[in-house]
């Protein structure tokens, strides 16, 4: 293997949980709920799926379906499926909604699975082309800045930035470009057996791991290692 290819969330980060995100942003604009309250409305926002990177929706609204499909091909198309399904929770003010969907770009509501910084950055000792493949709808580099990981990479190849998203090859064919890799010769490594499988229509390695809580998973990607020698 020359290249390892990496998803994001449920991969090499997990974002943090339903309950934790709602109450930094309460927190952070000033709003109060009592604690049985803010766990019910924690429990609908989940059972919503307004989390990215998060739990899916148990259901997907009829009327948000179709932009549902899209979400991960545009930023504004993001933005509109995930707000979209926070709306559908009634929270103290309306502000919040958009206010949740900020706080889930900020780095600090993402942490990275603890065998990740060694993985990296063995696989840069090695030699080995790394990028991030993953499908999004807003700029995931500074979450790798902030917790010093972005060194590590070489490309990212992000959905919104390309207007297509996985399982379709062409995003993983962007990636194998820019990484001057062969896709034979390149191992993807993600936690979606749909959409990061999309990588062996191109001849590419897969390789799948669980998306759970970070200390629920302290070593799944260190095979990764033996696997490209």
């Amino acid at each position: 293997m020359t290249a390892v290819l990496f998803d994001f969330s449920g991969t090499l980060f997990r974002v943090e949980p339903v309950e934790t995100w709602l109450r930094a942003v309460l927190d952070e604009t000033g709003h109060v709920l009592a604690e049985p309250e803010l766990a019910r409305v924690a429990r609908a926002l989940e059972t919503a799926g307004a989390l990215p990177g998060g739990a899916a929706p148990v259901r997907v609204p009829a009327d948000l379906a179709g932009l549902w499909a899209v979400r991960d091909e545009s930023a504004r198309l993001h933005r509109a499926a995930y707000t979209g399904l926070s709306r559908r929770v009634p929270l103290p003010d309306p502000g919040l909604h958009d206010a949740l969907y900020e706080r889930h770009m900020s780095p600090a509501a993402w942490t990275p699975y603890p065998d990740a910084p060694e993985v990296l950055r063995t696989l840069r000792e090695r030699g080995i082309g790394v990028g991030v493949v993953s499908n999004i709808g807003w700029d995931l580099r500074p979450v790798f800045r902030a917790h010093g990981l972005d060194a590590y990479v070489d490309t990212y190849t992000l959905s919104y930035e390309h207007g297509v998203q996985k399982p379709d090859p062409r995003l993983f064919s962007v990636a194998c470009e820019a990484l001057g890799a062969d896709p034979r010769r390149v191992l993807m490594v993600g936690d979606n057996k749909v959409a990061d499988g999309g990588a062996a229509a191109l001849g590419c390695r897969v390789r799948f791991v669980d998306h759970l809580p970070v200390d629920r998973r302290p070593d799944a990607l260190l095979p990764v290692l033996d696997l490209v020698g």
